[in-house]
């Protein structure tokens, strides 16, 4: 009898070809299946030959190749390919089956997702898998949520899988209900939109600021990569900066368009914090950025009308450079913090009993933002669970002191010299605002007062007491009930 699959999975495109790649050297045998039936067979005769997979041209046949109970997973694209391929599995299924989705859906659509097939006997999967082409092959981050008991039948597959930190530990564990796997997945890639805008203010300042050349910023970067900055986008930033392009011969990055695209998870990212009234101005800003980049003949053309003061840096390079790499350092912790304070937020708005520690482990390897100093943030979290803001915490707020007045510096010092650094600048308002007693935001709540009887509360009474004036003789008594904090 031939022996069924462990799990089977639809969509082999990139991602999907290089998870069953994955799977399959752990030792599980995957049926796969594309709806383009052709890519079944190029991939049994490609790299899957002679290998444990069993490749199907039907959905009858992909779940008759299953082992029960069934699991199949989804790597085919956000929206409504997800729900289409639902609809074409579900009604082959028993009860106790897996469905999962391991595209970047955005979470309410898992939690519709999740709530559907409970109710029709089926247990579902929203997870996040982070690492790209190459963490899917070699161990990608996973971050698994959804119907709480299909995690014992799957886990096995996806610890096995995903990366491993220095201690062996996988970077895979459950997150929680519905669509707490998508929404931790969703802020990675809202704060790996911030950690990509700053590395390239990095750039922007030091060659047209410093006037460096490609080789000497290839320098800088590797020499980040090997200390506290330690990551992965510091590490192909070094490797991008080091490839000239054969036609040109010059630097690869010199020859490319300055227009960013974006697959929309960090637009997520920030209308979820508008949504929750979580402050991540970082991560909104990076994401403007790309918007502004994107409109280049709008900006080719007010280049030409528009003025500004020429960037002249009267300073020592080696000097400004170490400014940037702590500017860049502070902002980067205040990008992560802002990211924890959403998902603390949406905890408890969606009520997932998120382990912030577990998410910075999950981090730790093979997704996108891995970095040295995630190690520090499970650190903080273990230490304090209930930690209100990394900042807080005595490791970060002792760099954070010690950076500081070189992100000021290179803050200001790009701000006279007409170089824009949003995601830097960002960072450092969330950090003075988050330190500041006292905001205007009183002046701002007198407005809203004045123009809508929105009331306020007042500094000498007990929170919670509001208030009206009756600014003009023709205000009246009736107020507003839309107070928010």
């Amino acid at each position: 009898m031939t022996k069924k699959a462990d799990i089977g999975l639809v969509g082999l495109a990139v991602m999907g070809e290089n998870l069953v790649l994955n799977m399959e050297s752990k030792d599980f045998t995957v049926a796969v299946f594309n709806r383009t039936t052709a890519k079944v067979d190029d991939f049994m005769e490609g790299r899957g030959k002679g290998k444990n997979f069993i490749g199907c041209h039907t959905i009858e046949e992909l779940i008759e190749n299953l082992a029960a109970p069934r699991k199949i997973m989804l790597m085919v694209k956000a929206g409504a390919p997800v729900d289409s391929f639902i609809d074409m599995v579900a009604p082959h299924l028993d009860k106790g089956d897996i469905i999962i989705d391991g595209g970047n859906s955005h979470f309410p659509d898992t939690i519709r997702r999740t709530t559907k097939l409970e109710e029709m006997g089926l247990l579902y999967i929203g997870t996040g898998v982070s690492g790209g082409e190459e963490g899917a092959l070699l161990g990608p981050s996973i971050m698994p949520g959804g119907s709480p008991q299909a995690w014992e039948a799957v886990k096995p597959i996806f610890q096995s899988i995903s990366a491993k930190v220095d201690d062996g530990s996988p970077c895979c564990e459950w997150v929680g209900n519905d669509g707490a796997g998508h929404y931790v997945k969703m802020v990675h890639n809202g704060i790996e939109y911030g950690d990509m805008q700053m590395i390239c203010e990095a750039y922007n300042l030091m060659k047209n600021g410093l006037g460096m050349d490609v080789p000497q910023m290839q320098k800088v970067f590797s020499d980040w990569n090997d200390g506290e900055l330690d990551s992965y986008l510091i590490e192909i930033t070094k490797d991008i900066l080091a490839v000239n392009d054969p036609e040109t011969g010059v630097p690869v990055v010199d020859v490319i368009l300055d227009t960013a695209g974006q697959k929309g998870t960090g637009k997520w990212t920030s209308q979820s914090a508008l949504d929750l009234g979580a402050p991540a101005p970082t991560i909104a800003e990076a994401v403007f950025a790309r918007c502004l980049s994107a409109v280049k003949d709008e900006r080719v053309a007010a280049s030409k009308v528009l003025s500004g003061p020429v960037a002249d840096f009267d300073c020592n390079e080696a000097a400004f450079v170490e400014d940037i790499r702590k500017a860049l350092y502070a902002s980067k912790i205040c990008s992560y913090a802002q990211g924890y304070q959403l998902m603390k937020l949406a905890a408890a708005e969606y009520g997932w009993d998120l382990n912030y520690g577990e998410i910075a482990l999950m981090w730790r390897g093979g997704c996108i933002i891995r970095a040295r100093f995630l190690g520090d943030i499970k650190t903080a979290f273990d230490k304090k669970p209930d930690l209100a803001n990394l900042l807080l915490d005595d490791f970060f707020k002792n760099i954070i002191d010690e950076c500081q007045d070189a992100w000021r510096k290179v803050v200001a010092t790009a701000a006279l010299n007409g170089i824009p650094v949003p995601a830097f600048s960002s960072a450092l308002c969330y950090y003075d605002s988050y330190r500041s007693e006292v905001l205007p935001a009183n002046l701002l709540q007198a407005q809203r007062d004045y123009f809508g009887a929105h009331t306020y509360e007042r500094v000498d009474k007990a929170r919670g007491e509001f208030f009206h004036t009756a600014w003009t003789e023709n205000s009246g008594n009736t107020t507003s009930s839309t107070y928010v904090v």
